[in-house]
Order: structure tokens, then C-alpha cells, then sequence
């Protein structure tokens, strides 16, 4: 099969890799769509994320979605020829946090694309069938693909303890921000504001769901006298998060989704004198259920995040999109199997 490799920093390559075998309790797929995330990116153009550093070849991806083309021993729950979106991240199942249902957090934890563990950015994968999610009609490959952005605004969503009537804050308006967006309004939130400076993913924005917009260009957050109940931080911009956690009203509460820099600025004596709880989020734990319901019920659609399809051979385009065309939202790559 065909797989993109990650040589070095902005060194992609195809290569010829052998097909894996399904093991004991694993299912083979065949890779239809695999979602570009920006730690792909990051990868890509600097060979590491903060202690994750890619010191051996690896294969990028993990937002895959594709169709099960055989089974290993001891698979009962999955048969061939059913779409599936694989969730990437493998835990240990013994650790106290395994045990606890926090899986997320799980330190042995063997995750797609996260060195040294290869990703999807290939033909087939093998994927062990308790993290092969059956995907139902009419759903496609690319939808299944972004069930995993769809899975870390669940979690968001479910952190925030997002309920009827919550009034929500999302800051920042790229891929993850604007499924936090749909999440929330599913979850129940009459009221969700979103943050961003490019007018095109505000308009977006409000085509999925967002009652109202600030390009922050225009007007400061601070000027909008805006107070959510929860606040969505998506940006990973450390001044971005100082300001939004002074717009959060009393008992509040403030979700940490974007990854930014190692330190942010705490409004300390808001968070105290308003009891707002600050919390950060990791990947997700149980979400591909309330994902897959959302997506299949049309609450949260994920096609309208896609602007830009590539093959497999095109996978550094794919990796640089954003880079090129500032109106990019969520680049897929779509393997041919040769």
C-alpha cells in the first residue's frame, strides 16, 4: 500500500508499505477520508509538538474514516464491507485512569500520528474493534472521518456541563471552535457567540448555529458586555484566553480546548471573586456514541466544513492548504487504494 511519511520537517514522502494484518480482536479498513488536524500541520512544519518530537519516520492522520475489508480472530461485533470511523487513540485498559473511564488521560495510551505511532495518512490501517465505530446510513467516509473534531467538541460540551438555556462563548472560529459551535446548540445553549478575526469563518459560523459573531478586529470581546455561563476557548491564543475568561459571569465556567502556549494569562482575581471554574480538556473519552447520533440526526454538519479534498498523492498540498488559502476550513485527503 501506499503511505505519506514524514521524513523530516516539510519532507513528506509516498512510499510503498505493507499492508497490516489484522490481529487477535482488530478489524483491517480501508482509508476513504482522513481529516487534516493542525497538529498535522504542526508536525509537518516543525517536527514536533512541544515534548512529542518525531524522531523516526511517521506517518501523519489520525481522522480516519473508511470501510472494514477483513477481520482478525475473535472480531464479533464488526463484519466486512461496514463503514467505520476509527477513534485513534488506543489506551492500556489497566491504569488507575483506564479504570476511572478516564481513558483520555491514560499515560500508555497509543495514539495515531503521535510519535512513535504511525497514522492514517495511508490505505489501510488495522484498527482494534472496540475503537471501530459502526457508522449508519446515510453518513459517508468523510463524515465518518470527522466524527474525531466532532469528539473533542462533545467533550467540551460535556466539561462545560452545557445544558438548556446556557449562554456560551466560543473563541475562535476554525474547525474545532465551529463543531463546539454546533455541539453547544445541541447540548441545549440558546445562546452561543463566537469570536474570530476572519469574517468568512464568522459567517460560517452562523450558518451552523451561532446566534451572534464579534470579529475582534472591530470591537474588543471586552467591549460586547457579553457574560456566558461557559466559555469555549478555542483559539489556544494565550491573550485571547485572558480576555475571554474576564467575560465569564458568576459560578461560570471556562473550558480550555485550544492548544496555544505552554502559559496563558490568568485573570486571577475574576476567577476567584466569581468562582469560575477553569478547566482544561484532552482529546475525549466516550464521545463517538453522541457524536455519531449528532451527525446522523443533522444536528451538527460536518460536510460544511469541508473546503478543500486532495488524494493521496497530494497529501503535502493537503498539510499546507491553510498556508496557501486563507480561506481553508478543513482540508480531507482521500486515499485511492492502488
Amino acid at each position: 500500500m501506499r503511505a505519506a511519511v514524514l521524513k523530516a520537517p516539510k519532507e513528506l514522502r509516498i512510499e510503498e508499505r505493507p499492508v497490516p494484518r489484522p490481529g487477535p480482536g482488530q478489524v483491517l479498513v480501508r482509508v476513504e477520508a482522513v481529516g487534516i488536524c493542525g497538529s498535522d500541520v504542526h508536525y509537518y512544519e516543525h517536527g514536533r509538538i512541544g515534548d512529542f518530537v518525531v524522531r523516526a519516520p511517521m506517518v501523519l492522520g489520525h481522522e480516519p474514516g473508511g470501510t472494514v475489508v477483513a477481520l482478525g480472530t475473535g472480531v464479533r461485533r464488526l463484519k466486512e464491507g461496514q463503514l467505520i470511523s476509527v477513534e485513534p487513540g488506543v489506551p492500556c485498559g489497566r491504569c488507575a485512569q483506564c479504570r476511572q473511564g478516564r481513558y483520555n488521560l491514560c499515560p500508555d495510551v497509543s495514539f495515531y500520528a503521535t510519535p512513535p505511532v504511525d497514522g492514517a495518512l495511508c490505505e489501510y490501517v488495522a484498527v482494534d474493534e472496540d475503537f471501530a465505530h459502526p457508522v449508519p446510513e446515510p453518513l459517508t467516509a468523510e463524515t465518518a472521518a470527522l466524527l474525531e473534531p466532532l469528539s473533542v467538541g462533545v467533550w467540551a460540551s460535556r466539561k462545560g456541563r452545557i445544558t438548556p438555556g446556557s449562554r456560551v462563548l466560543v473563541t475562535g472560529a476554525g474547525p474545532i471552535g465551529l463543531v463546539a459551535v454546533q455541539t453547544a446548540r445541541a447540548f441545549g445553549a440558546t445562546e452561543v457567540v463566537v469570536t474570530d478575526i476572519a469574517p468568512h469563518r464568522l459567517d460560517l459560523a452562523i450558518r451552523l448555529g451561532a446566534t451572534a459573531t464579534v470579529d475582534v478586529r472591530e470591537t474588543p470581546l471586552a467591549d460586547t458586555g457579553y457574560e456566558p455561563d461557559v466559555l469555549l476557548e478555542c483559539s489556544g491564543v494565550p491573550a485571547v484566553v485572558d480576555e475571554a475568561i474576564r467575560t465569564v459571569g458568576r459560578a461560570g465556567r471556562a473550558v480550555l480546548v485550544g492548544m496555544g502556549g505552554d502559559r496563558v494569562p490568568l485573570p486571577l482575581a475574576h476567577v476567584q471573586n466569581f468562582e469560575i471554574e477553569v478547566t482544561g480538556t484532552f482529546r475525549y473519552a466516550g464521545t463517538w456514541p453522541t457524536a455519531i447520533a449528532l451527525a446522523a440526526s443533522g444536528d451538527v454538519r460536518l460536510d460544511r466544513l469541508v473546503t478543500h479534498r486532495f488524494g493521496l498523492e497530494e497529501a503535502e498540498l493537503a498539510l499546507t492548504a491553510s498556508a496557501r488559502d486563507d480561506t481553508t476550513v478543513k482540508p480531507l485527503v482521500c486515499p485511492r487504494p492502488s
